[in-house]
């Protein structure tokens, strides 16, 4: 086992001058021994690629606290998953990381020096859109470059063998982009959204990153957009508006960008896939019964129901919350229900259970589970949960901040036997799927 060691970076403070006025920004780059340097100007004579990462995002469409590029995925950093690929390519020289000013000095310490991610040259601030970061990233590359790849850094499933192509294409064409072609009929819509075409979906794509671009080709195409205040959605737009064909090249429907909570699920999936493991689903079954009484209210799945009669207990009394976070509870290996709100705590006197059954979700998800359904039924006679049933969903997937689709509540009587026969209660048994994930709870 050997170490290599880390070269030292360093504060660099870099002024353009941009529409008139000079902008100022900071970057954070190697400090280089004089022999390195003769190394890197030696290079520069053959054919040099350095990878722009543009990694800049706030997880906003996640609702996560945690921005998107720093969530764990399976158990390692979105960004660092991304980032390990190019360090892995033979065909990357070096690499130029663009993140928020205020996470320069924290990606180098929990990315670039965790993980041994040493073609990593310079720690770039981003700036307000994601074309003005890659322009960041852009002038931080020292002298003369031959190909630019630019990549998203939360698209943690490129290859190599990506990377390879796109670099190939830009070689011989000056520009290339990663995609993929449509699958599903493409409509044409007006404004109402009545269709008003149908297209041709043969030489349509998907359009994915990483694209690449020779060096010169694409400082023209960000001149000239700098020039007309022109923001495109990709860098392969701007260089389009030049003139310059892009060629497109086929990827792989894999090649995700993390953007919504779903994504980070399917690509975990995609990542135990390829290793050969299986995401490790869990399951919980709960029951709760409660006694009628008078003079209480009747509430069931957070949903106050019309009755002569109410529920006896601590809490609202509403069993079948109470019998779904046991479920959860028991699915993520966290007890029960009593256990963490006990009858004997003033504090969950009266309290609604919906809001018992949102610290439960925290506590599981603490525990690095995601919930994936419910399942419940409701036994009593009377008086018929029909009418109440969607609201009752509704309730619960919103508390647990999951789809409706996901939870299913069925309700039966007992045929006139037991006691919840003679209608002296309510008995409710449930079940949760949960699974099994790491917990994002910090950018490390």
């Amino acid at each position: 086992m050997f170490f290599r060691e880390m070269i030292p970076f360093r504060f660099q403070r870099i002024t353009r001058r941009q529409g008139g006025c000079d902008e100022t920004y900071l970057t954070y780059v190697k400090e280089v021994d004089d022999a390195a340097n003769k190394v890197r100007r030696r290079k520069r004579i053959g054919m040099r690629t350095v990878a722009i990462i543009p990694a800049g995002g706030a997880g906003r469409r996640l609702g996560s606290a945690v921005a998107k590029q720093y969530l764990l995925l399976d158990g390692v950093p979105v960004l660092a998953r991304t980032l390990k690929i190019f360090q892995q390519s033979t065909i990357i020289d070096e690499i130029i990381l663009v993140v928020p000013q205020e996470d320069l000095i924290s990606a180098r310490r929990q990315l670039v020096d965790k993980y041994g991610l040493t073609k990593v040259i310079a720690i770039v601030a981003g700036g307000k859109e994601r074309q003005d970061s890659v322009r960041n990233g852009l002038y931080a590359i020292a002298g003369i470059c031959d190909v630019v790849i630019i990549h998203d850094g939360v698209r943690p499933l490129l290859t190599c063998e990506m990377i390879s192509k796109v670099v190939a294409a830009a070689k011989n064409g000056g520009a290339s982009s990663m995609g993929v072609k449509f699958k599903d009929t493409v409509k044409q819509t007006a404004d109402s959204d009545t269709v008003e075409a149908t297209l041709p979906r043969n030489n349509l794509w998907l359009t994915q990153t990483p694209q690449a671009f020779s060096f010169d080709v694409l400082q023209k195409a960000y001149a000239a957009a700098a020039s007309d205040k022109f923001y495109g959605t990709d860098d392969a737009s701007l260089v389009e508006r030049i003139g310059v064909k892009v060629k497109m090249i086929a990827g792989s429907y894999e090649n995700i960008k993390i953007t919504t909570p779903d994504d980070l699920v399917v690509a975990e999936a995609f990542i135990k896939d390829k290793a050969g493991t299986q995401v490790k689903t869990r399951s919980g079954i709960g029951y709760d019964s409660h006694r009628f009484v008078t003079g209480r209210k009747l509430i069931l799945g957070g949903v106050e129901i019309a009755s002569e009669y109410g529920l006896q207990g601590h809490s609202d009394a509403d069993a079948l919350i109470h019998a779904i976070c046991d479920a959860l509870l028991g699915a993520s290996g966290c007890g029960d229900i009593s256990r963490h709100f006990p009858d004997s705590d003033q504090e969950y006197k009266d309290i609604s259970s919906i809001i018992i059954l949102r610290r439960v979700k925290k506590i599981i998800e603490g525990k690095g589970f995601w919930i994936n359904n419910i399942d419940a039924t409701v036994v009593m006679e009377k008086p018929k949960l029909a009418p109440y049933a969607e609201a009752m969903v509704t309730n619960i997937a919103q508390a647990l901040e999951i789809k409706e689709a996901d939870v299913n509540i069925k309700a039966k009587t007992n045929e006139g036997m037991g006691f919840t026969g003679r209608n002296e209660g309510v008995v409710v048994f449930a079940t949760a799927c949960v699974t099994e994930r790491k917990a994002n709870v910090s950018k490390t």
